[in-house]
């Protein structure tokens, strides 16, 4: 089951009134262990699993460029959007 016929996790704009783009913002997603990224989500499904694009993993002080990430839903504590993403 999907999110139309672009795939379960490519789908990141609702159809309606209310559309939203969520590539526009920047997110926190903070995850299981006290683990915490920040990127731009790119898709996701109804298990909330998430695509996140241009990640980079905080550990304290430490900030580490990991890429594309898929993150199982399960691992997902909250999902924070930071600020508008400046588009080229």
């Amino acid at each position: 089951m999907g999110f139309g016929s672009d795939g379960p996790l490519n789908k990141t704009k609702f159809d309606g009134p209310d559309t939203v783009q969520l590539d526009h913002y920047l997110y926190t997603i903070k995850l299981n262990a006290n683990r915490m990224i920040v990127g731009t989500l790119r898709g996701f499904d109804q298990f909330m699993n998430l695509v996140v694009d241009n990640t980079v993993e905080v550990n304290g002080n430490e900030k580490t460029d990991i890429g594309m990430v898929v993150i199982r839903g399960n691992s997902v504590v909250t999902v924070e959007a930071l600020e508008p993403v400046n588009r080229t």
